[in-house]
């Protein structure tokens, strides 16, 4: 963001402006200040922001993120008709430190990081909170930098599974309108643009990834891991052997930092690489292909083996171009694991590692709790066996998601599997602070503790939890968590101190491949001598279509309905479904008159058995005009 130069007051403002003021000075506020805008100034007083401050430490970052490598040639088409008007547009990534900025904001001045613990309300902050557009004007800003700016900002979505993973924020001089800020078509032109690129990126290389793990698992029992930086897929044999220090050598690897793969040596004597056999399309090499490795380093070779590096051996050069195999010595004597690099476009996208037990003996099966909550789509798969991974240690773990994602669930499990004394399940919806004076008492003494819905904890009782961790950082606790409004000081403190352990599980409607595999899970065991309950297939394509808001809790309810009240046998046809879904959702998004307006047709046509002829005469329209609002709504 920058500030803009000189530029008047505006009469909107003007009150605002004085509020602010007698925050600062610590003076009473007068009546008519937005309570969101309050609730931000004592945020940022809360973190200790300085209202003076000229510019933020710049973040130390390693390497590209996914969303600027997708961004920038947007961003670099965008750039030459910013630097001639009065605008800036920044893109930060999901922690808001500014990536890229541009137009008539200098790159070494201002902030460079947009938290709010770093320089208080803005609309960057505003939009990752939101998960929507957001917009900031002059005083709303903490800061004295900010009061002649107004500002719009969107957050940029990863398109496999909705997570954020930046803004984009355009910037300029105060509005006159103050809303809908002028730049806010270009934030969400931009924000689209990104997301268009993310998806294309990601769907290319991730089936080229999923292709080479399933071509290396095929064989049976077989132990193989596929990683590229940001999803793992492990094989159910994997997944009993490696422990989280192995996975994190395997991630080194997967994102550049293992051992010279990207630049081998043809081997001595070598004057070409062997042809290797043509391999399936949109796959560069099948991994556990051997061909002649490159020459051992020496004593007094650079790349040879230092103290704290992992132990490797190369196995297999495919030129300079191609994938590069070789072999890692895992820890806690797991054996070894012969990594094969995975290419798409000439760039290596992550790794296939295939393990082996050690020579001579058995590899230690590590104590990993085993996840066998029904699913086997990689957003699932991926979610679970990291919450699976991060189970093993005793550092506390927070499970986010939409409500009915199957949370509680998931955190049972994984309290179960520690095979340790029963833990203390603590619910905050269900009970009073008065009840929880001592819910949290035996934590130090190893007792794990389950706490459930920490969006509904009163404040006192986030303060307490917050003094807790300080005390006992690695304290034996699960937290579930629905994000549903914007949390208070405290407990985004409590957010951030177990954001680093933390896992997001997917929405139902990302995974709908799961829903065949969860339906003879919810289904109640039928009664003595009757059938079990079976789908027919329009009835389970209408199901894997409906977008489920209320997630796999939702599908349970409907699954238990139609158990208990359904009079005919066979399987269940579209028919019978709830009439949302099996009409399916519509096309296009509807105003609140034609969403109510639907809701009585499909009502209409429940009651009447499906017949149009007598559900038009019930809500007194002819027959024509209620085909018709249903082609309307489904174009």
């Amino acid at each position: 963001m920058t500030t803009a130069n000189d530029s008047q007051d505006l009469p909107a403002l003007a009150p605002l402006r004085q509020a602010r003021e007698r925050f600062l000075t610590g003076l009473p506020l007068p009546d008519g200040v937005p309570d969101e805008v309050v609730a931000a100034w004592r945020r940022a007083r809360f973190f200790g922001v300085p209202h003076d401050l000229k510019e933020s430490v710049r973040p130390v970052r390693s390497g590209e993120p996914a969303v600027l490598t997708a961004a920038r040639p947007v961003l670099e088409r965008l750039a030459p008709g910013l630097s001639s008007g009065r605008s800036a547009l920044v893109l930060t990534d999901e922690r808001l430190r500014v990536l890229w900025s541009g137009g008539n904001a200098p790159d070494d001045e201002r902030c460079r990081d947009l938290s709010e613990r770093e320089v208080g309300h803005n609309s960057a902050a505003l939009a990752l909170r939101s998960r929507r557009r957001a917009e900031a004007h002059g005083p709303e800003h903490f800061l004295d930098l900010w009061q002649d700016v107004s500002a719009v900002s969107v957050p940029v979505l990863a398109p496999e599974n909705g997570r954020v993973l930046g803004t984009v924020t355009v910037a300029s001089g105060l509005c006159a309108e103050r809303s809908p800020h002028p730049g806010a078509a270009l934030a969400e032109a931009t924000a689209a643009a990104v997301e268009a690129e993310l998806l294309t990126r990601s769907r290319t290389a991730e089936h080229v990834l999923l292709d080479a793990y399933q071509r290396a698992a095929s064989r049976p029992g077989a132990a193989v891991v596929a990683l590229d930086g940001r999803n793992r897929l492990l094989s159910e044999a994997a997944a009993g052997l490696l422990s989280p220090e192995a996975v994190e050598m395997l991630e080194r690897s997967a994102g550049g930092d293992g051992p010279a793969p990207c630049t081998p040596r043809p081997p001595a004597g070598v004057g070409s690489a062997p042809r290797t056999p043509r391999t399936p399309a949109g796959t560069d090499s099948a991994p556990g292909t051997a061909v002649p490795g490159p020459q051992a380093s020496g004593p007094d070779d650079p790349e040879a083996e230092a103290p704290g590096r992992p132990a490797y051996r190369p196995a297999a050069w495919h030129g300079a171009a191609g994938p590069v195999a070789y072999e890692l010595e895992l820890p806690d004597g797991a054996g070894t694991a012969r990594v094969t690099q995975v290419r798409h476009r000439s760039a290596v996208i992550g790794v296939v590692a295939v393990l082996e037990p050690p020579v001579g003996g058995v590899a230690r099966t590590v104590g990993r709790p085993r996840v066998g909550l029904a699913g086997r789509s990689v957003p699932w798969l991926h979610a679970t066996s990291r919450a699976a991974e991060m189970a093993t240690t005793r550092e506390p773990l927070l499970l986010t998601g939409e409500r009915g994602t199957g949370k509680t669930a998931l955190a049972r499990e994984l309290l179960a599997a520690r095979g340790q004394q029963a833990p203390l399940v603590v619910d905050a919806a269900d009970r009073s602070v008065g009840e929880l004076d001592g819910w949290a008492e035996g934590l130090p003494d190893g007792r794990a503790l389950l706490l459930r819905h920490a969006e509904r904890l009163a404040q006192s009782d986030v303060a307490s939890l917050n003094s807790l961790l300080d005390q006992h950082p690695h304290a034996p606790l699960l937290v579930t968590y629905t994000p549903d409004a914007v949390p208070g000081p405290c407990l985004q403190r409590l957010l951030d101190t177990l954001a680093t352990h933390s896992v997001t599980l997917p929405a139902l409607r990302e995974r709908p491949e799961d829903i065949r595999e969860l339906l003879p899970e919810l289904t109640p065991g039928p009664a003595p001598g009757e059938p079990p309950l079976t789908w027919t297939l329009d009835a389970l394509h209408a199901l894997e279509r409906h977008p489920w808001p209320g997630n796999v809790t939702e599908l349970a309810g409907v699954v238990r309905a139609l158990a208990q009240q359904r009079r005919t046998v066979g399987p269940v046809r579209r028919a019978e479904l709830p009439d949302p879904v099996r009409e399916g959702p519509a096309a296009r998004t509807l105003s609140p008159m034609e969403h109510a307006e639907r809701t009585a047709i499909l009502e209409a046509l429940r009651r009447h058995g499906g017949n149009k002829a007598r559900a038009a005469a019930a809500l007194g329209i002819a027959r024509a005009t209620l085909y018709r609002k249903l082609r309307g709504y489904r174009s």
